[in-house]
C-alpha cells in the first residue's frame, strides 16, 4: 500500500446513522421537495418557453441531490443487521419507485420535455452529455407509456409498473432473508474442508439434531460442499434443496414475466425483449439470439467431450458412470483439477489471506490507474466524520473504509470513498456485488461532487487462529467486483445518472471482466499472494500448532509450480462453464420473447428452466431419474432476472467479447503498462454512460470491436 500520510478529504463521507423512522421521514422529505419542483416548473414554464436550462437542468440537478440520499436509503436492506431497518429500507425503496413511476408518467412534465427535445435535440450549443441526457429522458417518458393515449390503457400500464416494482423488491428481500439449510452428520460431510465444518452450527444436546451440523445455502457453506463432499447423496440433497429454496418467489417470477410482456405490448412492442434491447448495444433480440445460438453451436461439441472425460473420472471413483449429474459437476471438476493439473485449492488458499489479496489488488490499481488508497482507522474516521464519531461512517463494525486519491502524476486530487463489507451476516445480501452509495457529478456551483462505493461480499470469516483464506475463484470474484468499484470511483460525468457503472447492461460487465485477466497472470498472482503463516508471529505460531510433525514452514511467496497449476487450469471445462452461462442467457430470452401473450401466461417457468438446462448444459438432473422437468425452480433464486438483467443476462457473455478484445489488443503484452492503464481509465472508465458505449469502445481500441479474441480464448475460433 502507498505510504501516503492521511490527508483530510475535501468532502466528508456519508453517515449511516438512520433509524427505521428517519429512513421513511427522509424519503418522504426529498420526494415532497422533488414533487414541489416538478409542480413549480409546470406552473412557471410553458412548452413554448421550455428550454434545456429551465427544464432539463433543474430536473437533472434534483436527480443529483436525491441520489446522495436515495442510494443509501435503499442500501440498508442489503446490509443492515436490524430487520426493522431492512424493512424500512424496503418500504422506502417502494415509496421512491412509486414516486419515480408517477413522475415519469406525468403528461404535463412530458409536454415540457417533449418541447425541449423537439427544439434542442441537435443543438450544437449543448454539450454532448447534455444532448444524451435529453434524448434518454425523452425516450424514458415514451417508454413509461406516454405514447399511449390517456385512459384505461395508460392507467393499466401505470398499475403494471407499480406492481413490477413491488415484485422486484419482495423477490430480492426473500433472497436476502432466506434462512434455509439442512442437518448432516459429520460423516455425511466427509471431505468438506475443516475450516468450513468448524464454523457450522451444532445441534443441541438431547434433541434429534444432536451430533449433527447445520449447513446453510449461503455461498461459504454451499460451494465447498458441492466441490469437496465425497458423499454423492449429500451433494444431491444440497443441490436439490438449494434449487428449491425461496419457493415464494416462484409465483412472483411468473407474475413478473407475464406483466412485463403485457406492458411491452401496450407500448406497441412484440415482447419485453424487444422493448428492453433496443437501447442496448445489441439493439435487437435477433442479434442476441444469433450470438447465443452461434456460441451454443460452437461450444456444444466441447461440452460433450468434457463430460466424457469427467465421466471417466467418475467411473474410476465409483465404478459406474452412465449418468453425469448436476450435483456431480463441481465435485469432479475440482477433482480433475487436483488430479490432472495438480491444482490443490486448499493449498492455494493458504497463499491468499483475504487482507493480503486486497492490499495486492489495491497496489495493482494504484500502479495501473494512478490512484492512492488510504485505509482509514478509527482516529482518521473520527477526524473526517461530520458527527465526530468514526463509527457513524460505517453500517457495521467489520466494514473497512478507504479514502481514494489521485497520485502525483494524476494531480494529487481526491477521488472518493471505497468501502469493503466482506463477511456473511444474517439478512445480508448473499452474493458479491458493488453498490454505488453516492454518485459523482458536477455541483450547481461548478465544483465536483465525489463518489462513495461499496463492495459487499460473503467470504468465510477469519477464526482466532487463522485469517480468512480465499480460493482462487474467490480472488477472481473479489477482483471483478473491485473493478466495478474502481469504475464507480474514477468516473467523471456531469450528471449522476451517467456516473460510473450506469452504462447499458450489455457493456457494464466488460471493464470488470477485462480486469479478471490480471488474476491469471503469473507475476500478478505472485503479487496478490503470501503464505498466511508469514503474516505475523501469531500466524506463524498458529500454523505450527496445526502443522504435521516435522513439516517445514512454506516459503512466503507462492511457488512457481502452484502458480503454473492455476494458469494451466484457466480454460479446463470452459465449454461447460460457458454452456451454463448460455443456459441462463437463453432462459432469460425464452421467457421474455414469447410468441404471444397467451404463450407466456401458459409457460411453466420451472419446467422451461430445467428442460433448457438439460438441453444446453448436457448435464443430467432428476429428469434423468424419471422425475420429469418440474423438480426444482432455480429461476426463483435468480435475482439477476428480477433485478435489472431481464432480457439482458446475455450481457455477461457479450461483455466477455469486448473485454477479451480490449485485453488482448492493449494489455496482453504488458498488463502493468501504466501508460495504457491511465489511457483506459480516461477513455473508458471516466466516461461512465455519458456517451454511446460503442463509441467508448472504438475510442479505446481504435477500431470496431471483434469477436476473434473471445472465440480464440475459448478455443472455438
Amino acid at each position: 500500500m502507498a505510504s501516503t500520510k492521511f490527508k483530510k478529504p475535501p468532502q466528508a463521507p456519508p453517515l449511516f446513522t438512520h433509524t427505521p423512522e428517519s429512513l421513511i421521514k427522509d424519503t418522504e422529505r426529498f420526494i415532497d421537495a422533488s414533487k414541489a419542483l416538478q409542480d413549480r416548473l409546470v406552473k412557471e414554464v410553458s412548452p413554448e418557453k421550455a428550454e434545456f436550462k429551465n427544464v432539463m437542468l433543474p430536473f437533472a440537478q434534483d436527480d443529483n441531490r436525491m441520489s446522495l440520499e436515495s442510494h443509501i436509503i435503499g442500501f440498508y436492506q442489503a446490509v443492515s443487521v436490524d430487520h426493522k431497518l431492512r424493512d424500512a429500507s424496503t418500504e422506502a425503496e417502494k415509496k421512491m419507485d412509486d414516486f419515480a413511476i408517477e413522475a415519469s408518467m406525468r403528461q404535463d412534465l412530458f409536454d415540457l420535455v417533449d418541447a425541449v427535445f423537439k427544439k434542442q435535440k441537435d443543438d450544437p450549443k449543448l454539450d454532448a452529455e447534455s444532448r444524451r441526457l435529453l434524448e434518454k429522458d425523452h425516450k424514458g417518458y415514451v417508454k413509461m407509456g406516454l405514447g399511449i393515449p390517456a385512459g384505461p390503457q395508460r392507467d393499466r400500464f401505470k398499475a403494471i409498473k407499480k406492481r413490477l416494482s413491488e415484485l422486484g423488491i419482495t423477490f430480492q428481500k426473500n433472497l436476502n432473508e432466506e434462512q434455509g439449510g439442512l442437518w448432516f452428520t459429520p460423516e455425511e460431510l466427509d471431505g468438506v474442508p475443516e475450516d468450513v465444518t468448524s464454523n457450522l452450527k451444532k445441534g443441541d444436546k438431547g434433541t434429534e439434531t444432536e451430533g449433527k451440523l447445520w449447513l446453510t445455502f449461503k455461498y461459504p457453506d454451499l460451494f465447498p460442499t458441492q466441490k469437496y463432499c465425497k458423499n454423492a447423496e449429500t451433494r444431491h440433497k444440497v443441490f436439490i434443496s438449494n434449487e428449491n429454496k425461496c419457493n415464494q418467489n416462484v409465483a412472483l417470477f411468473k407474475e413478473a414475466i407475464v406483466l412485463r410482456d403485457e406492458a411491452a405490448r401496450l407500448l406497441g412492442y412484440p415482447n419485453h425483449a424487444t422493448f428492453r434491447i433496443e437501447d442496448k448495444m445489441a439493439k435487437t433480440p435477433k442479434t442476441v439470439d444469433d450470438f447465443l445460438g452461434d456460441l451454443r453451436e460452437r461450444l456444444a461439441p466441447g461440452g460433450v467431450q468434457e463430460i466424457e472425460k469427467l465421466k471417466e473420472l467418475k467411473k474410476t471413483e465409483t465404478g459406474s458412470a452412465d449418468k453425469y449429474f448436476l450435483w456431480d459437476h463441481r465435485f469432479y471438476d475440482t477433482l480433475m483439477l487436483e488430479r490432472d493439473f495438480q491444482l490443490d485449492q486448499n493449498r492455494i488458499a493458504e497463499y491468499f489471506p483475504l487482507q493480503t489479496s486486497i492490499e495486492g489488488m489495491l497496489n495493482i490499481f494504484e500502479e495501473l490507474f494512478g490512484l492512492v488508497f488510504v485505509k482509514l482507522e478509527s482516529e482518521e474516521r473520527n477526524a473526517i466524520s461530520e458527527s465526530g464519531k468514526g463509527d457513524d461512517i460505517v453500517w457495521h463494525p467489520e466494514v473497512q473504509v478507504f479514502s481514494v486519491w489521485d497520485d502525483e502524476g494524476e494531480g494529487n486530487g481526491f477521488v472518493g470513498y471505497l468501502y469493503l463489507d466482506l463477511f456473511p451476516r444474517d439478512g445480508k445480501y448473499g452474493h458479491a456485488a458493488n453498490f454505488n452509495l453516492q454518485p459523482g457529478f458536477i455541483n450547481e456551483n461548478g465544483t465536483r461532487r465525489y463518489p462513495a462505493t461499496a463492495l459487499v461480499c460473503n467470504f468465510s470469516k477469519p477464526t482466532p487462529k487463522k485469517p480468512s483464506l480465499l480460493k482462487h475463484d474467490e480472488v477472481v470474484t473479489l477482483f471483478h467486483e473491485l473493478g466495478h468499484g474502481i469504475h464507480d470511483l474514477v468516473s467523471r460525468t456531469i450528471y449522476s445518472r451517467f456516473h460510473g457503472t450506469s452504462t447499458v447492461r450489455d457493456f457494464v460487465e466488460a471493464p470488470s471482466q477485462m480486469l479478471e485477466n490480471w488474476c491469471w497472470t503469473p507475476s500478478q498472482i505472485k503479487s496478490l499472494s503470501k503464505h498466511w503463516s508469514h503474516l505475523s508471529p501469531e500466524s506463524k505460531q498458529a500454523w505450527e500448532a496445526s502443522a504435521k510433525s516435522g513439516e517445514k514452514q512454506p516459503a512466503a511467496d507462492m511457488p512457481d509450480d502452484l502458480i503454473k497449476s492455476i494458469v494451466n487450469t484457466r480454460h479446463v471445462n470452459d465449454a461447460l462453464f460457458n454452456l451454463r452461462q448460455l443456459h441462463f442467457g437463453i432462459f432469460d430470452m425464452t421467457v421474455h420473447e414469447p410468441s404471444s401473450h397467451e404463450a407466456v401466461e401458459k409457460l411453466d417457468a420451472s419446467v422451461t428452466y430445467n428442460a433448457l438446462r438439460h438441453e444446453i448444459s448436457k448435464l443430467d438432473g432428476p429428469e434423468a431419474l424419471g422425475e420429469g422437468d418440474g423438480w426444482g425452480h432455480g429461476q426463483a433464486t435468480f435475482g439477476h432476472l428480477i433485478g435489472g438483467y431481464d432480457a439482458g443476462y446475455y450481457g455477461y457473455l457479450s461483455s466477455q467479447v469486448y473485454s477479451a478484445d480490449m485485453f488482448h489488443t492493449v494489455f496482453k503484452k504488458d498488463p502493468m503498462d501504466g501508460k495504457e492503464g491511465r489511457r483506459y481509465r480516461h477513455t473508458v472508465l471516466e466516461r461512465g454512460g455519458s456517451q454511446d458505449e460503442m463509441q467508448t469502445l472504438e475510442d479505446f481500441l481504435g477500431r470496431k470491436p471483434s469477436t476473434e479474441s473471445f472465440y480464440k480464448e475459448l478455443g472455438v475460433s
